[in-house]
């Protein structure tokens, strides 16, 4: 799909310095830019691009004012950075403006769906299932029974909901992601097997929830294992039954939750982090990446480490730390220092005695 320097000023109430004719079709970094593409300028560090770059379309803040001559053409707004995340933004509604049913796939008889809907070829709906409008579920996605899912949602390819799963509006669900797979109970038998323990439960994510490539969220064994509104998850995550996770937290890549474990909102939890099972953690807490939690975490906490300390006493720890060979050899010098004064101590009481 084409636009013109003009449409495009239209949407970001802009201002045209050039051809307002001028077409793209893509997005492309200013260094980058090809014949075709819409890029933007906000970066001073980036501003010897401008005269060199071949995009046709540049979004540039309403005070730059070029000191070479440019082919470029011009859109001037108020902000370069903010109006290009908005035609981002824009660019992927656009992108993702799919609708119809495509074969082969299947869809239960007792399923709805609502206006607009998109259905992947290979895709999957199970029985009862209720999809709200504008939702877009891509190829090769397997919908269980009794899933509810929101409007204006989109669910890539490969991903798996698992049967009973409530999902709300405007969440994404990225590739290859599996929600509603039977959490981890296994009961300990005398024996030294174990015997699995149904898991009866199911998944809940609240509004604008997003859920990145290849993360897992069980089912939970009763009840429900609760993704509140706006947390964003990243790839390669494991949130295990039965776990809250609060509004607006994000957690990065690799971590994983154990059981039942209650995080609060606006938290930010970073890569590889583990958290066992049962825990409270509190709002506005920060967890650096590859920390490991296994106590309570308090509001507004900031820890590090594995196991975790306070983030001021692990900076000042880990000093010691890395520097523990030249204190060890201080030690080491500090003891010969000792003993050879002991020594010289010694000979000189020695020497007194005998004299």
């Amino acid at each position: 799909m084409k636009f013109t320097a003009a449409q495009i000023a239209g949407i970001l109430e802009g201002e045209v310095v050039g051809n307002p004719l001028a077409e793209v079709s893509r997005l492309s970094k200013i260094e980058e830019g090809t014949e075709g593409s819409l890029t933007f300028l906000s970066n001073p560090k980036y501003v010897n691009y401008i005269y060199s770059t071949q995009a046709s379309i540049c979004i540039v803040n309403s005070t730059f004012v070029p000191e070479n001559p440019i082919t470029t053409t011009l859109i001037k707004v108020d902000d370069a950075y903010g109006a290009f995340t908005k035609i981002l933004s824009f660019y992927d509604q656009v992108k993702h403006n799919k609708s119809g049913i495509e074969n082969p796939s299947f869809i239960a008889a007792s399923a709805k769906y609502g206006a607009h809907f998109y259905l992947g070829a290979f895709a999957y709906v199970g029985e009862n299932v209720v999809i709200g409008e504008n939702v877009k579920i891509y190829p090769g996605v397997f919908i269980g029974d009794n899933v509810k899912i929101g409007d204006n949602t989109l669910i890539f390819s490969g991903s798996r909901i698992c049967s009973e799963t409530v999902i709300g509006n405007f969440c994404t669900i990225h590739a290859n992601v599996v929600i509603g797979a039977d959490g981890f109970g296994f009961a300990p038998q005398e024996d030294g097997s174990y015997k699995k323990i149904p898991q009866i439960g199911n998944v809940v994510l609240e509004d604008y929830v997003d859920v990145g490539a290849a993360t897992t969220i069980d089912r939970a064994t009763m009840g429900s294992t609760i993704i509140r509104k706006g947390v964003k998850l990243d790839n390669q995550i494991q949130i295990a039954h039965n776990v809250e996770i609060g509004e607006n937290t994000v957690i990065a890549a690799q971590s994983g939750i154990a059981g039942s474990t209650k995080i609060g909102k606006n938290s930010m939890i970073g890569g590889q982090v583990g958290i066992a099972g049962h825990l409270i953690v509190g709002n506005n807490v920060r967890v650096q990446a590859q920390s490991g939690i296994g106590r309570n975490l308090k509001d507004g906490e900031t820890v590090q480490g594995s196991p975790a300390l306070p983030y001021t006493d692990y900076s000042k720890s880990y000093i010691h730390f890395k520097n523990l060979p030249k204190i060890l050899q201080e030690i080491e010098d500090l003891k010969k220092q000792i003993l050879h004064a002991n020594s010289s101590q010694l000979s000189g009481d020695g020497q007194a005695e005998n004299n």
